[in-house]
């Protein structure tokens, strides 16, 4: 997939999780979050060159931004996605815990949006 491919396939995870959650499924609203992050780090990650075929080389994408940028919301908002992923498996968040973690998810996308455009 390219860069653009997965920055709209992030888009349209996070527009999907919303949906999901306003319509009270959870654990889809959970997992879309979770989509939502792991696709604009795969975007950020294709652009640099870096692995991103599994699930730790995205943990290990969200620490090197942390280190390049200084920014230590991007791992801390990384690992907010990671647990709405386990919650999809767990379903024991809150509606109210998700839709923060969702915003917390935007937060990640616009960060990590910042840095596709600056290259």
């Amino acid at each position: 997939m390219t860069t653009q491919t997965y920055q709209q396939a992030s888009q349209r995870f996070l527009v999907q999780a919303r949906a999901e959650l306003t319509a009270g499924d959870l654990p889809q609203a959970s997992e879309k979050g979770w989509g939502a992050a792991a696709q604009m780090l795969k975007a950020v990650a294709e652009q640099r060159g870096w692995e991103h075929g599994k699930h730790r080389h995205l943990s290990r994408a969200a620490s090197r931004i942390r280190s390049e940028t200084g920014d230590r919301d991007v791992y801390r908002f990384f690992s907010v996605a990671n647990d709405l992923h386990g919650n999809f498996y767990e379903n024991e968040m809150s509606q109210e815990d998700i839709a923060e973690s969702l915003d917390d998810v935007q937060a990640l996308l616009d960060k990590l949006g910042t840095l596709l455009k600056q290259v």
